[in-house]
């Protein structure tokens, strides 16, 4: 049985006094949780606070983005190392944002991950199509695409974690159909079990794209959905909780 796993991925919102505020909320929210597991993601500057704040709890940190290289001449990059000197377990990689408006590329993301995982850094691997490319009916090319581009070369994928983000749904109000998000997630287990046999059953595939704790029900009944990478939502502690409250209940 898998882990029920949700993230909030803040993206550029929240000052660090903020960010504390918002992960002491979820941090006391969360307490009593007896099983699944809860990661907040807030922009590099908060990361230090937040991880002060969620210390001894069972909520785990995570960077929105990081580079693959260990230090160098790279302003205004991030490495794994810095990023597991100051407490995270988890990496977002690959988020459609960061393909579409820093023109990160498969092979980007490939290096990132390996990177990631090279220290001990759970990567959260987004992969997901634009709503042309699902009106084109090539969503499985897509991002059958960037899993195996992803993961290429990646020997052991126990750590891994992906997010399965339909870029249409992000931000935008619309949410894929149970049916939809269930289609594209069993696709990418039934890829994960092409290369990884062994590991492919136990790998959390996440749904993202406006979820609410409205509509995160009928996503999370689904077989092959683990969880959710939330990103609006995730910016109010009552509306985050009630996600976690509805997959807790469910799962």
């Amino acid at each position: 049985m898998r882990t029920w796993i949700v993230a909030g991925n803040w993206k550029m919102h929240n000052t660090s006094t903020e960010a504390v505020a918002l992960a002491k909320a979820i941090k006391d929210g969360t307490a009593a949780l007896k099983k699944g597991e809860v990661v907040l993601a807030p922009p590099f500057t908060a990361l230090h606070s937040v991880a002060q704040t969620i210390k001894g709890s069972s909520v785990a940190l995570a960077a929105q983005n990081m580079f693959y290289e260990d230090k160098g001449a790279f302003t205004g990059e991030v490495s794994p190392v810095m990023l597991k000197d100051i407490g995270c377990t988890y990496v977002i990689i690959g988020h459609s944002e960061r393909r579409k408006y820093f023109h990160e590329k498969d092979t980007d993301v490939n290096l990132k991950v390996k990177k990631a995982l090279a220290y001990g850094l759970k990567p959260i691997m987004c992969v997901g199509e634009t709503e042309e490319e699902r009106e084109k009916n090539v969503t499985r090319a897509v991002v059958g695409r960037q899993v195996k581009e992803g993961l290429r070369g990646v020997e052991n994928i126990d750590n891994l974690v992906i997010a399965y983000e339909p870029v249409w749904a992000i931000g935008t109000g619309k949410v894929a159909t149970s049916a939809q998000a269930q289609e594209v997630h069993a696709f990418i287990r039934a890829i994960l079990k092409e290369n990884y046999a062994n590991a492919a059953a136990s790998i959390r595939i996440l749904y993202g794209g406006s979820v609410t704790k409205d509509n995160i029900g009928e996503l999370i009944a689904m077989e092959d959905i683990d969880g959710a990478l939330v990103g609006g939502a995730s910016l109010n502690a009552d509306g985050f909780l009630g996600i976690i409250k509805n997959i807790a209940d469910m799962k």
